[in-house]
Formats: C-alpha cells, sequence, structure tokens
C-alpha cells in the first residue's frame, strides 16, 4: 500500500489536504430533486465526493416482524429492519442520474454498496471507488466481491474490533485491492466525541499499514479538525440541507454553512500541521528586530568599568544579546558611550 490513493485523480494521503465526502446516506428523503440539490451543495460547500448508499431493503434485510428484526430505543425505534430501509433507500433508478449530474457539476461520486447486485450496478455506472460501511465490515465476501474490481476502497471500521478489521484489510489486499483507506468510525446517531478515542487513528496506521480517516458521527466538526492532527487523511461526514428535514439521518448530518467549515478547517489543520520546522518563518521576519537586547543605560568615559547600572535588556535588538549581560559586566568600554547607545563587541575592550 502506497502514501497515498487516488480517486478521479484526486490524491488522498498526508501530504494533500484532507479528502471529503459528503455522505447523503437517506437525506434525500424519497426526492431526487432533494438529491440533486444535496450533490449541488456539496461541491458549493467544497467537498470533494458525494456518496450514496446503494441498497434495497430486501437486499439489506428480511421482511419480519419477528422480534430480533423490530428497532428498540433510538432514532428509529419501533420500526421494522425492513420498514426503515423501505423508507431510506435511494431507489436504484436514480443512480444514472445522480452519477450524470454529479458529473456536470464536477464533483466525484461513488457510494457504499451492501450486496453483489449493487456493486454490478455501480461497476456499470462506472463508479470510482467504494465504501465498505461499518455494518458490512465483518462481511468477507462482500468486500471480496468490491475488491475483484481493483477500484480504491474505503472501509469503515465502527463496531469491529482488531482482529475484524484485519481480516477485513487482508481480504481486500488479497483480492487485489491496491488503494485502501480504513476509516476509524464510531456507529452512534450521533456519536459523543468522547468516544472517538481519537489515539487510534496513529496506532491503525501503523498496525494495519494502511492510510486511516475518518467516518465521523459527531454532531460538530471539531472530531473531523483534530483527526487530521493525527494522520486522517480522509473525512466523510452525513450532509443534508435541513437538519430538521425529518429524513432518518438529518438529524446528526451537517447542513450546508457546517459542510463548508469542515472542508475549510481541516485544510486549515493540515496546513498548520507543515513539518518539523525551528526556523525563522517567513511572518516572523519583520519582529526579529522587536525582541530584547542590550542597551548602554548610562554616558561613559572611554575606559570607563560596565557594572549592573550601566546596561540593561530592553526591546528592540540591534544590541548584544541578552545571554551576555554577565561577560560585559567588569569590562571597559573603548570610547565615549552615550545613554541609549546598543551594546556592540566593538566598543568594548
Amino acid at each position: 500500500m502506497g502514501s497515498h490513493i487516488t480517486i478521479n485523480g484526486r490524491k488522498i494521503g498526508t501530504e494533500y489536504a484532507p479528502y471529503i465526502i459528503a455522505e447523503m446516506s437517506a437525506n434525500h428523503n424519497g426526492s431526487i430533486e432533494n438529491a440533486f440539490k444535496i450533490i449541488e451543495q456539496a461541491k458549493i460547500c467544497g467537498a470533494d465526493a458525494v456518496k450514496l448508499q446503494t441498497y434495497t431493503a430486501d437486499t439489506i434485510t428480511l421482511n419480519s416482524h419477528a422480534p430480533e428484526f423490530m428497532i428498540q430505543g433510538g432514532l428509529w425505534h419501533g420500526q421494522s429492519l425492513h420498514e426503515l430501509y423501505q423508507k431510506a433507500h435511494m431507489p436504484w433508478d436514480w443512480h444514472k442520474p445522480l452519477f450524470e449530474f454529479a458529473k456536470s457539476q464536477d464533483i466525484t461520486i461513488f457510494s457504499s454498496p451492501f450486496d453483489f447486485t449493487a456493486v454490478d450496478l455501480l461497476e456499470s455506472l462506472d463508479a470510482p471507488a467504494y465504501k465498505i460501511a461499518s455494518f458490512e465490515v465483518i462481511d468477507l465476501p462482500l468486500i471480496r466481491y468490491v475488491a475483484q474490481t481493483g477500484k480504491p476502497m474505503i472501509i469503515s471500521t465502527g463496531m469491529a474490533d482488531a482482529e475484524e478489521i484485519g481480516e477485513a484489510i487482508e481480504t481486500a489486499k488479497s483480492n487485489g485491492c491496491q488503494e485502501l483507506v480504513v476509516l476509524h468510525c464510531v456507529s452512534g446517531y450521533p456519536a459523543p466525541a468522547a468516544d472517538y478515542n481519537l489515539r487510534t487513528l496513529p496506532d491503525m496506521a501503523t498496525r494495519f499499514g494502511t492510510l486511516v480517516g475518518l467516518s465521523d458521527h459527531t454532531l460538530d466538526n471539531t472530531t473531523a479538525v483534530a483527526s487530521v492532527v493525527l494522520g486522517g487523511c480522509l473525512i466523510e461526514k452525513h450532509f443534508t440541507l435541513d437538519r430538521h428535514g425529518g429524513g432518518a439521518d438529518d438529524s446528526f448530518s451537517l447542513e450546508p454553512t457546517d459542510l463548508q467549515a469542515l472542508c475549510r478547517d481541516t485544510k486549515t489543520a493540515w496546513q498548520a500541521l507543515g513539518r518539523v520546522n525551528y526556523d525563522l518563518k517567513s511572518s516572523e521576519q519583520g519582529n526579529v528586530q522587536f525582541r530584547r537586547s542590550l542597551y548602554f543605560v548610562k554616558d561613559l568615559k572611554a575606559g570607563d568599568v560596565i557594572d549592573e547600572t550601566c546596561i540593561r535588556s530592553v526591546r528592540p535588538g540591534f544590541g548584544l544579546p541578552p545571554k551576555y549581560f554577565d561577560d560585559l559586566l567588569g569590562k571597559r568600554v573603548k570610547q565615549d558611550i552615550t545613554a541609549n547607545m546598543a551594546t556592540h563587541w566593538d566598543l568594548i575592550r
């Protein structure tokens, strides 16, 4: 695995500004017009890509009201899995127009497939990359099928332990995946920042030898911005036109002003990281002269001895550095000195 991957010509890695994915998920709320608007807004806000989810209720679950198929508590309480996904899914015949629209807006579009038939659909649209969702990270046959496309892969790791993550990565790599980013993720909706344990990011990068990023379900951008400092090179967040739109994921999604801020602030954090550097920075150049230095504070005649009352450390910086204060004590001056002159070795015997 190299130091970067490439999706649609855009390089992704710690040497490049963070790659920002706006996850549409169910936030189209059943309207293709909304879906178009989300893509358009994602582009305006500065996101690199918009992501869909490709499933139907029948490709993701069974139509059953048995207790284990019913959702208890949380945002979706009382619905069966089939009912939730029936409402939330995006019709498959929307994919082509949405892919075409994204192309016209010059923003990358790809998706999370949830079964083999979804991969086949996305391949027919020439999707440039694939995302494996957290809930599917243990579906090794799906990962194998996606890896065999040879396209770059992004794998989310919410709920997965180190062993499961290792198996997913191994399956991807051994089936032809050359380009991979693994996303640290907490599958709570929303998830509190304190659950994120971002120190896991650099550990993941070294343990699995892979690029890392963040699938972020917190409500604001702080966690995502912080992840960049720990090596996160890709950030995915749910995106909606209106957090109060009533859709399955709206309540924990970013609105356009938030997405704009995410794109701006993660880039700023990445630029601020830079490299190890103790040199004088360009913005500091003009201020060096205002550092402290040693000045004479009284008139002296040639041959007078310098004592504590003769010199002081003050701003600006045109005299000798303050570290020479003790060295000057007891020395004689070569010439007459007037108060407020800068000290200089030429003036000292």
